[in-house]
């Protein structure tokens, strides 16, 4: 399906004064036809009939008057029959017979432009507006918004190459670029990107591993890398926006950015896993204590023996090594023993 635009429609305004003056021409026929039936009798019925003719039929042209706000589109058809797409701001005439199609105009995502608020009348005044408008809201609900919208999927719960449970939450940001594929190659185009969305995530996020695991390959080379779902987040975003804009591309949506909003373990391994980093922290910590430490301690024994302030013999250093590490590598405040007697 091929999308074809219509721009030399624009003619609504001239249409519009052209059907009103057409009214009052009417309306003058009728009057002329009924103020004059003995002087113009017989000829007076064929007036009456005509202006008669023409009030009865001539809403049926207003009804090919569109309005287009900026970045909106209607898609329209005749007896079944794809006839062209309307896009841009402007005052259109188009066939009265015309119908506008948007198969997912009353569908609701918990996106940006298209959230329901599903607010009730509850007086008797915003009941009868509430009907007042519910014509225009009709017409209004089968333009398509060309509009950057955003796409806020709801979290998922997903196994990760190790098989370890993760929460995930994606947005997606996406417009309309076909309007004629987005209408009639796909049913709905609104659930269509968002089951995409859904299945594009589950397939990025088993390659990867929640945090850096030995021995994983990611980018499907062969090779392990420290590709990670934590560490990679830029890099796992835009593999799922390539993913979902690889689906969706038939249905005429274009897909701009994908960004990771909720990365979390799920619940039931989340306090385990919370202890598993504590350790490797704590771990990490104590390396670079002792590292240090032992830094320190060469530089005192090196310093001692330079100046030549003290001479040490091994068993001397030895014991002088052991203090100083614990005193720098001790969780509390070391207790000093004062010795007053003879170092020997």
């Amino acid at each position: 399906m091929t999308e074809k635009v219509l721009n030399n429609r624009k003619n609504g305004m001239a249409m519009l004064l052209l059907f009103i003056l057409l009214y009052l021409a009417a309306l003058g026929l009728v009057l002329l036809g009924a103020g004059l039936a003995g002087a113009l009798w017989p000829w007076n019925v064929p007036l009456l009939v005509l202006g008669i003719a023409w009030l009865g039929v001539g809403w049926i042209p207003f009804l090919g008057l569109k309005v287009l706000k900026p970045q909106e589109a209607l898609v329209l058809t005749l007896f079944g029959k794809y006839v062209g797409t309307l896009k841009g701001e402007g005052f259109y005439f188009v066939n009265p017979f015309c119908t506008a199609v948007n198969p997912a105009a009353k569908t609701r995502l918990s996106q940006s432009g298209d959230v329901d608020g599903g607010s009730k009348n509850s007086s008797l005044a915003e009941l009868f507006n509430g009907q007042a408008q519910a014509q225009a809201a009709e017409i209004a609900s089968k333009k398509i918004s060309l509009k950057v919208m955003t796409l806020s999927n709801s979290r998922q719960k997903i196994n990760d190459c190790l098989g370890n449970p993760v929460e995930i939450g994606i947005a997606v940001m996406w417009r309309v670029v076909d309007t004629a594929k987005a209408v009639f190659n796909v049913d709905n185009y609104k659930e269509y990107l968002s089951l995409q969305c859904d299945s594009a995530v589950r397939n990025i996020v088993r390659i990867y591993p929640y945090d850096i695991a030995p021995g994983v390959d990611t980018t499907g080379d062969g090779l392990a890398d420290e590709g990670s779902l934590r560490g990679s987040s830029e890099t796992v975003a835009q593999r799922i926006r390539d993913e979902i804009q690889q689906k969706v591309a038939d249905a005429g949506i274009e897909i701009l950015e994908a960004r990771i909003t909720y990365l979390a373990y799920a619940p039931e391994i989340a306090a385990v896993m919370l202890q598993r980093q504590q350790a490797s922290a704590i771990i990490d910590a104590r390396k670079m204590i002792v590292d240090g430490a032992v830094g320190m301690v060469e530089m005192a024994l090196e310093r001692l023996s330079e100046n030549h302030t003290v001479e040490l013999d091994e068993e001397r250093k030895a014991a002088m090594v052991s203090n100083l590490l614990v005193v720098l590598c001790g969780n509390r405040d070391a207790q000093p023993v004062v010795n007053s007697g003879s170092l020997y």
